[in-house]
């Protein structure tokens, strides 16, 4: 059986989201004692604080925590009768830990001499990357670390399959793939990024033959194109590459910056929990 030390290795090896839950401290009849561990992930449970409701109160909790993306400490205090009705009738205090969480989830949609250049730029960052094209031979032979080789004779189905909230980059070989991708990518309309490679003229066609497709202007306008930051110069593709990925990174950011006070209140909720901690060990 697999402890959570080698799960926890293989996990972060593999860039899985997990939840590493540990019993900080025990007062009473309880099933384990403080220090226990479990690690919980999106399919799977290793090892054990004890089993019981309590132990399926935490995994939906850890699991919670993982589908919203959280990256904070949550410290939660558990009376094992009165709150869950085990013989016990002892108090737990659990500390679940959020750990290999991805900034964000990208589909990056072209294998040409950009996106090989890009790829693995995207594999650095903390960010599952699924590089999607129809073309078997035009992959390197060494995919970069943390990124889904996808190979689809029709790269736009692919796009049903993205989560949502996904950052978009859309760079073909073909201008009419490139169409039917935005097509498909707005219609959705669920995406944090959608940047398109092209000029200031691909874009004018692309806009009047997208509005033929209903496609509002507003919705247009969050389409990024021609992309990446202005600031970073340069048309090389790795010169592209690097623009395109710091545009991602300051979406990325700029976007985190505007959910900064809900993390400060998790920090003062963080304090009050862990004043249970101390008055629990005394």
């Amino acid at each position: 059986m697999q402890n959570w030390i080698s799960a926890l290795a293989e996990m972060q090896q593999q860039g899985e989201p997990c939840v590493l839950v540990t019993i900080l401290a025990d007062q009473g009849s309880t099933p384990r004692d403080a220090g226990s561990k479990m690690l919980v992930s999106k399919e799977r449970c290793i090892d054990t604080i004890g089993g019981g409701h309590l132990e399926y109160k935490v995994i939906a909790l850890a699991r919670q925590m993982l589908e919203e993306g959280a990256s904070q400490l949550r410290v939660e205090r558990f009376a094992l009768g009165a709150n869950l009705g085990q013989c016990c009738g002892g108090a737990t205090l659990v500390i679940l830990e959020p750990l290999g969480q991805v900034r964000a989830e990208i589909a990056l949609f072209g294998a040409g001499h950009v996106g090989r250049a890009l790829a693995p730029l995207l594999a650095s960052l903390p960010c599952k990357v699924r590089w999607i094209d129809s073309r078997a031979e035009e992959f390197p032979e060494q995919i970069p670390a943390g990124v889904s080789q996808i190979i689809n004779e029709d790269p736009v189905e692919e796009v049903a399959n993205l989560p949502k909230g996904a950052y978009v980059i859309v760079m073909t070989h073909n201008h009419q793939l490139d169409l039917e991708l935005a097509h498909a990518i707005l219609s959705r309309d669920d995406f944090a990024y959608f940047g398109l490679i092209g000029s200031r003229t691909k874009r004018m066609k692309f806009e009047h033959r997208l509005q033929q497709r209903q496609h509002s202007a507003e919705r247009l306008a969050k389409m990024r194109c021609p992309l990446g930051l202005p600031e970073v110069k340069g048309k090389l593709p790795a010169e592209i590459a690097v623009a395109v990925a710091a545009e991602v990174i300051a979406t990325y950011s700029q976007q985190q910056s505007q959910t900064q006070p809900a993390g400060q209140l998790d920090k003062e909720q963080q304090r009050a929990q862990l004043k249970l901690l101390t008055s629990l060990a005394s």
